[in-house]
């Protein structure tokens, strides 16, 4: 009788291993694989996929109110959320700035800094904080952050092509984590690598963000693009080797298939459903991809994720 003889890849690459947190607050870590996602039988897999709850420092106007309704009076008060957050089953808190923007308040370092503290003090989950996206605002907020979370080892994005050296130099100096963000490009995503690299900032201090695109919106790109990375670094490319964070709800939850509720086609079904698929979907994607943090914002998605994440 033959015997079927599975095959199986030998890699000679390996995904950094990133930790956030610790310093009397949980940590967690993420990256560390030998092998493409979930192929256990392949290679070493030691730290699954983390989930992170996405809060902001303001009530939101843009979200859908469905999903605001589903967080109550909590998103009145970052703090408040942080704690839902925490209820919910976050392995992660990722805090937007959203207040920060020019166009949404253009609050300063002050304001950053007090959120941050009394987020860091309510409690005690690993924290990302994630600036307006406008490079001269992400500067200012982000280096007080930075000083004020002074060995908490956050996560600090989002940092480009435009900023990168001022947002690594802090992370460095306070002992933080670099959010690398680029387009969807691997190239891209490799040279800012280098560049962080270059400046002194070990590999183990990187995570990237390759942009998200949701499901119906840029998903195939976002996916072939962290694939690539994955299988890059894998065959030998250490510049390759972060792991990736995708804002899966930012992006899911902006769409109309999520974010509308009236004057919608009957065959699209009923609203709640859909619009948790949407931001389910758009997760498992990217972690079947080979993405080691994904920044969710409905608790039902992440408890979806959660059970796919663990096996």
């Amino acid at each position: 009788m033959s015997v079927l003889e599975i095959p199986v890849e030998k890699w000679t690459g390996k995904i950094q291993e990133v930790r956030l947190g610790g310093n009397g607050r949980k940590s967690i870590v993420v990256g560390g694989e030998s092998t493409l996602p979930f192929l256990h039988f392949e290679g070493s897999i030691p730290n699954r996929p983390a989930i992170a709850i996405e809060i902001q420092d303001t009530e939101p106007t843009d979200w859908s109110p469905w999903l605001l309704s589903t967080w109550g009076d909590a998103v009145k008060s970052p703090v408040t959320w942080a704690k839902k957050a925490v209820e919910y089953g976050a392995d992660i808190i990722a805090l937007r700035l959203r207040s920060a923007h020019p166009e949404q308040g253009n609050t300063g370092a002050k304001e950053a800094e007090k959120v941050v503290s009394e987020i860091l003090s309510a409690v005690d989950l690993p924290l990302i904080v994630l600036g307006p996206d406008v490079a001269e605002k992400d500067n200012e907020v982000l280096l007080a952050v930075s000083e004020v979370a002074r060995g908490q080892r956050i996560g600090l994005g989002n940092c480009i092509d435009k900023n990168y050296r001022t947002i690594a130099a802090s992370c460095l100096a306070n002992g933080h984590v670099v959010i690398a963000k680029t387009p969807n490009d691997i190239n891209l995503a490799k040279q800012l690598n280098i560049l962080l690299h270059e400046l002194g900032l070990p590999l183990h201090n990187i995570l990237d963000d390759t942009t998200t695109g949701s499901l119906g919106y840029g998903l195939e790109y976002s996916y072939s693009v962290i694939e690539r990375l994955r299988l890059a670094c894998l065959t030998g490319d250490e510049m390759t080797s972060a792991p990736i964070i995708c804002t899966v709800g930012e992006e899911s939850w902006r769409q109309k298939e999520s974010k509308v509720i009236e004057g919608i086609p009957p065959s699209w079904g009923e609203h709640e459903e859909r619009a948790i698929t949407w931001e389910a979907l758009t997760a498992t994607s990217l972690l079947t991809a080979g993405a080691s943090i994904v920044v969710l914002r409905h608790p039902k998605t992440v408890e979806l994720i959660k059970k796919i994440s663990t096996r």
